[in-house]
């Protein structure tokens, strides 16, 4: 049997094997002399020979397919980083991307957003979905709140709806910008040719034909830092500086975080916050 620094794969299976309670499996029964389930037993759960599951723990047999690492982390029922793992030790890569759909964030990550009380900042999925917002992001930008769940789309917004158009100076270069970094968001997902994608692009295409164009352009660019103007109906034009972020552990979702890009900005920012009696800005969806 190859040691444990020359065979790290077979390593990490047997501690993952053996952390396991057979008992949660429906294979308890028998005296067990080792913890956790048998090798056979994952080998059945995975849908592999069982052969060919102790070979991989010995580090016999050669590299395992991506189906076989796909059908082991299920059988040993992995999180989505020990499945990175997984494949990282067995095939020096991470697995492809897969698009997970999302309908919310977490209480922490939600009091995250709520810490950022001068900084506008959403999170959004893949498909550009907002999920979280904060308050001054509620005041600035758009009070997501009050939208429908598939009203709560940057690109339905955008594309749809004149008084976000209206709203957002530079339109042109903003439009292509974003349409660009959605491209980028949906292909890093592995969910370009989903169907939730197809349906999104075509949408939008018979509601706007600037959208359609700029999807027939196949722009695509990093949504990383830039500065945007913001035109507010009540305090006036604001330039925002804008920075996105990936969540830990949540690679379906980013952050971006906005900030006044002057002393100017800051100080009417803060002034539209704290003196504003309705915390929100009113964008009916119906209003596209």
């Amino acid at each position: 049997m190859a040691s444990d620094a020359s065979n790290p794969l077979g390593t990490y299976l047997r501690d993952r094997r053996t952390r396991l309670d057979p008992a949660a499996f429906g294979f308890a029964g028998s005296r067990r002399r080792t913890p956790g389930l048998r090798r056979e037993e994952v080998a059945s759960r995975a849908n592999i020979s069982p052969t060919w599951y102790t070979w991989l723990e010995q580090g016999r047999g050669g590299a395992p397919s991506a189906d076989v690492l796909d059908r082991i982390a299920k059988g040993l029922m992995l999180t989505e980083p020990e499945r990175e793992h997984l494949y990282m030790l067995g095939l020096g890569r991470l697995p492809e991307a897969r698009y997970r759909p999302v309908d919310g964030i977490s209480p922490r990550l939600q009091r995250v957003l709520d810490g950022m009380v001068l900084s506008p900042a959403i999170i959004k999925t893949a498909m550009w979905d907002v999920v979280g917002w904060n308050r001054a992001a509620a005041v600035l930008l758009t009070d997501y709140a009050k939208l429908p769940r598939e009203g709560r789309n940057i690109l339905r917004l955008m594309f749809a709806s004149d008084h976000v158009r209206a709203r957002n100076a530079d339109f042109a270069d903003i439009a292509r910008f974003v349409v660009g970094a959605f491209r980028a968001d949906v292909a890093r997902a592995g969910a370009s040719s989903s169907a939730e994608v197809m349906a999104l692009v075509a949408e939008l295409s018979r509601l706007s034909p600037d959208f359609a164009a700029l999807w027939q352009d196949n722009d695509v660019v990093a949504h990383g830092e830039g500065t945007k103007r913001i035109h507010h109906p009540d305090a006036g034009l604001f330039a925002m500086e804008f920075s996105s972020f990936s969540v830990e552990g949540r690679p379906e979702l980013g952050m971006i975080i906005y900030n006044p890009a002057t002393p100017a900005d800051a100080k009417r920012l803060e002034r539209l916050l704290f003196t504003r009696g309705d915390p929100a800005i009113d964008l009916p969806f119906e209003d596209r």
